[in-house]
């Protein structure tokens, strides 16, 4: 087990912009009327080979099941309309998920590469761009305004993190939004600067020496970066358990999974998984977790009380994306290098369904009623419904090369998906609504 470490907070605030006040009033309006009424590779020749081409193919800086993590957290069926932890009322979609037709309502350009795109669930959307662009940018989940340019460059002594002098970059990866939508744990790949020592790339293993990196916090209420946290080598997916107390990220070079403590910002614990995991997905006990080890084909289960892990099953090649129901009944698994997604029975544990879905699945999101699952295809390119009772491909609509992040955000029932290229396409799934 590694040693925790000290928190490490940011000190300074800045003033929120009037598009975010104004987002934030019309939230809060909203609310009441309610309650009252490898991931480089193959993006393009010039990017994959100054990223070194992540994961196999794997284009490592996917969209987030993440994504999910305000629908997750509850982890109750959507029937009804109810509040969550933002006070934004959340209402069911009005045509089951399964039984609509996704409509294209936006094209968004500009200075984006995106690699991960993930829904707050209280009327924002982060996307983490390609790490040598060294941006995040954040979207008004209605208006799809862009309200931010995160800058992955800090000075750490400000966040009373030493052996760091002058300024540090990182990378950013992937996002997970706590449930009240005000923080999004950003993981970056690798850190550049002074005193982080060998720098990350895709083929590596502990043996390797690959220097730890960070977590980065950013504040939705001051649309900055607020906190760092050390976490290991190449951190990619984070997920937050659903009592909101914990942070899970997965470790790609350190084959291997860090525990933090949300109140003391420390990691608590490192567990041990296999090569280059993944995908995570905590489950309703806040204990037991899910973990997709890509080089190593397995999925594992994870205790993250005791800091026991066991196979759980052997998979096909380069399992990578997980996203679970929100009763913690249902877990689907991508399988890229197969053009897989499975469905497994938590209770059995044993594969119930799949679907070939299209060539190379990689993030995949749940619609707030659970009956669509939808998937982003990286070499076909297109982004696939799948009705979830009987995993058939129900529709699919081109998009630009090289999809690879994807959220779908329960306050609009839109589907955002990222394209590695340099844009992010939005669908209306109740067009009708």
């Amino acid at each position: 087990m590694r040693l925790s470490k000290d928190p490490l907070y940011r000190r300074r605030r800045r003033v929120v912009g009037g598009a975010l006040a104004a987002l934030l009033l019309a939230i809060s309006l909203t609310a009441c009327l309610s309650l009252t009424g490898g991931d480089e590779e193959g993006a393009s020749q010039d990017a994959a080979a100054a990223d070194g081409g992540d994961d196999r193919g794997d284009g490592g800086e996917g969209g987030s099941g993440g994504g999910d993590a305000a629908v997750q957290s509850t982890r109750e069926p959507s029937g009804e309309s109810k509040a969550n932890n933002a006070g934004v009322v959340l209402k069911p979609p009005a045509t089951p998920s399964a039984q609509t037709t996704m409509e294209k309502v936006d094209y968004i350009t500009g200075d984006i590469t995106p690699k991960s795109v993930v829904a707050s669930g209280a009327g924002l959307v982060i996307a983490n761009n390609m790490m040598y662009r060294h941006t995040s940018t954040v979207y008004d989940s209605r208006s799809r305004e862009l309200l931010e340019t995160l800058d992955d460059g800090l000075e750490l002594s400000e966040f009373d993190l030493s052996g760091h002098p002058g300024t540090s970059r990182g990378a950013p990866v992937e996002a997970a939004w706590t449930d009240d939508g005000r923080y999004a744990y950003v993981s970056q790949y690798t850190m550049y600067g002074e005193g982080f020592g060998k720098e990350g790339f895709d083929a590596c293993s502990p043996s390797d020496g690959v220097g730890g990196s960070l977590l980065y916090r950013f504040d939705a209420q001051d649309m900055d970066w607020d906190q760092v946290i050390e976490v290991g080598a190449v951190p990619k997916f984070v997920d937050i358990t659903p009592d909101q107390s914990r942070v899970i990220v997965s470790n790609w070079c350190d084959s291997s999974i860090s525990v933090v403590d949300r109140k003391s910002a420390k990691e608590t614990v490192e567990i041990p998984i296999a090569a280059a995991p993944r995908g995570i997905e905590v489950m309703p006990d806040n204990r037991t977790a899910y973990v997709a080890a890509m080089y190593a084909d397995k999925l594992f289960k994870v205790d993250l009380e005791t800091g026991d892990s066991e196979v759980l099953m052997n998979t096909g090649d380069k399992p990578r994306h997980l996203n679970l129901s929100e009763d913690g009944k249902w877990l689907y698994l991508a399988v890229s290098g197969a053009d897989t997604v499975h469905k497994i029975d938590t209770e059995t544990e044993q594969i119930v369904d799949e679907v070939t879905s299209g060539r190379e699945p990689r993030s995949m999101s749940l619609s707030s009623d659970g009956t669509a699952l939808y998937v982003v295809n990286y070499y076909e390119p297109s982004v696939a419904k799948i009705g979830t009772e009987n995993m058939e491909v129900l529709q699919k609509e081109p998009t630009d090369a090289n999809p690879i992040g994807l959220t779908y955000d329960p306050v609009t029932h839109h589907v955002w998906v990222a394209c590695y290229g340099g844009s992010l396409y939005v669908f209306d799934d109740q067009p009708d609504a």
